[in-house]
C-alpha cells in the first residue's frame, strides 16, 4: 500500500504542460497566459478628468467659497472622446465629462457639486451663461487621472505564468488584445465500465444503477479548466472494453470508474495491460483505497496517460479530487493545484476505522468566536453520493489515528468556501 502523496508523485511526474494556443480573451478564464504580455502605449494615454465638473487653473479659486465665490469665464465643453487644443487662460474654466482629456494649461476640476451647477434649471448649464461659480477652492491634481498612472509603455502588464482571472481578462482588453496566448486546455476522456450500470434518461431495469460517475468527474473536469469528453459505457467484454477505450485515445487524459480493485473482473484489468503499461495501487486512504494509472499506446505512437478510478462514486470522486485535479492543472501550467488546509474543532465523534487516512465528507463553519468547526455530512460509505453533495470540505484523519474527540482540532482541505450553512 503506497501513500497519497507517493501516488500523487508518481502521477505527476508523467504530465508537463501542454502547449500554448490563441484563444479570444473571454474563452481565456482560468487558463495560463503563456508569454509576458507588454503594453504598447501608456494606460491613461493622457492626463484626464475623475469627475464631471471643471478644468480649471487651481490658483484661480484660491480662497473660493459658498459665501465668496470666485466666478470664472467658460470657453468650451468638453466631453470625453475629444481633444481640446485651446489652453485655459487665468479666469477661464471648461466644463468637462469624466474621462475627457485635461486641456492644456488646466491643473485641477473641480466637481459640479462644488460649483453653482448643481443650482442651475435643466438646460442652463454655465458653457450657455458664460460663467460658472466657483464654490470651493482646488489644490493642484485634484480629481486628475495622470498619464501612465495605471499602465506605462513597455511594462510588463501581466507576466507569463499568470492565471488568468476577470481582471486580467479586463488588463488584456485595456492594452488592445482580442486574444491572447496561453496553454491549451486538456481533453480528459470519461469511461465507466460495467454491465450493471445505465445511462441518465434510459429506463432502470432491475439489478442496474444509473452512471453517476461518469457525469460527477466530467463536472470535476470542466470546473478544473479542462475539456471532458464522455465516452459512455463500456460492457463487461474485451471487445467492447477495447473499442472504447481506443475512442479515447486522441484526449490527453482517459479516466475511467471501476474495474481496478482486486475483486473486479479480470478483463477491465487485462485489456488495460493490453492497450498499455498500467499499474495497479492500493492507496492508504479511505474512500478509494483501489488506484490504476499508467500509459495506454496512442495513435502514431503517443502515450495517453490513464486514471483508473474505483467505482464507487464517493471514492471515485474523492480519487479524482486527490490525483486527476493537480494533473490537469500540470498540463494547464497551473501550480495551485493544492486546496486550502485549514484547522477546525470536531463538533463530533469521528472514528477512523481502518489505519488508512480518512478524508471524510463534513461541513466547515466559522463559530462566533472566529474560529472553524467540522461536522460530518452523516454516514460515509463510498456508495452514499449525498454525503459529498452536502459537503464543502474533507476531513484529513491521519493513518495513525483512530478516534477524534468531540472539540478536537483536525485539518480539513477545503473544496468549497462558498458552501457552508
Amino acid at each position: 500500500m503506497i501513500s497519497v502523496e507517493e501516488a500523487r508523485e508518481r502521477i505527476l511526474a508523467f504530465f508537463e504542460r501542454l502547449p500554448p494556443v490563441r484563444v479570444p480573451l473571454v474563452e481565456a478564464l482560468g487558463q495560463v497566459i503563456a508569454e509576458d504580455v507588454v503594453a504598447p502605449f501608456d494606460i491613461p494615454p493622457l492626463d484626464n478628468t475623475a469627475m464631471d465638473g471643471y478644468a480649471v487653473r487651481a490658483v484661480d479659486t484660491t480662497g473660493a467659497s459658498e459665501v465668496a465665490p470666485r466666478s470664472l469665464r467658460v470657453t468650451a465643453d468638453l466631453a470625453a472622446g475629444y481633444i481640446l487644443d485651446t489652453p485655459v487662460g487665468p479666469g477661464e474654466a471648461v466644463r468637462i465629462m469624466t474621462g475627457a482629456p485635461i486641456p492644456p494649461g488646466a491643473d485641477s476640476v473641480v466637481p459640479f457639486e462644488e460649483t453653482d451647477e448643481m443650482l442651475r434649471e435643466p438646460g442652463q448649464a454655465a458653457i450657455r451663461t458664460g460663467a460658472v461659480q466657483i464654490l470651493k477652492a482646488a489644490h493642484p491634481g485634484a480629481n486628475l487621472r495622470l498619464r501612465a498612472e495605471d499602465v506605462s509603455r513597455g511594462q510588463t502588464v501581466i507576466a507569463a505564468g499568470r492565471v488568468v482571472r476577470p481582471s486580467e481578462i479586463g488588463v488584456l482588453a485595456s492594452v488592445g488584445l482580442a486574444d491572447v496566448s496561453v496553454h491549451r486546455r486538456p481533453v480528459v476522456a470519461i469511461l465507466s465500465t460495467g454491465d450493471e450500470i445505465t445511462r441518465p434518461g434510459d429506463p432502470l431495469t432491475p439489478g442496474h444503477i444509473y452512471d453517476a460517475n461518469a457525469h460527477g468527474i466530467a463536472a470535476m473536469v470542466r470546473k478544473c479548466g479542462a475539456t471532458p469528453r464522455l465516452l459512455g459505457i463500456a460492457r463487461d467484454t474485451v471487445d467492447d472494453l477495447t473499442a472504447k477505450i481506443r475512442e479515447g485515445l486522441d484526449a490527453d487524459m482517459l479516466v475511467t470508474s471501476a474495474g481496478v480493485s482486486r475483486g473486479d473482473f479480470d478483463v477491465v484489468k487485462d485489456v488495460l495491460a493490453r492497450e498499455g503499461s498500467i499499474d495497479f495501487w492500493t492507496v492508504c486512504m479511505r474512500p478509494g483505497k483501489p488506484l490504476a494509472f499508467g500509459a495506454l499506446n496512442g495513435p502514431d505512437g503517443r502515450r495517453v496517460p490513464h486514471l483508473g478510478l474505483p467505482g464507487n462514486p464517493v471514492s471515485s470522486m474523492v480519487s479524482f479530487e486527490l490525483f486527476g485535479r493537480p494533473a490537469i492543472f500540470k498540463m494547464l501550467g497551473r501550480t495551485d493545484w493544492p486546496r486550502p488546509v485549514v484547522r477546525a474543532t470536531t463538533r463530533e465523534r469521528i472514528v477512523n476505522v481502518d489505519p488508512r487516512r480518512f478524508y471524510g465528507r463534513c461541513i466547515v463553519s466559522s463559530g462566533e468566536d472566529g474560529h472553524f468547526y467540522a461536522s460530518l455530512t452523516g454516514p460515509q460509505g463510498s456508495g452514499i453520493l449525498t454525503s459529498m453533495s452536502a459537503a464543502n470540505a474533507l476531513t484529513i484523519i491521519p493513518e495513525t489515528v483512530e478516534v477524534v474527540e468531540v472539540g478536537s482540532e483536525i485539518d480539513v482541505m477545503m473544496l468549497d468556501w462558498d458552501h457552508a450553512p
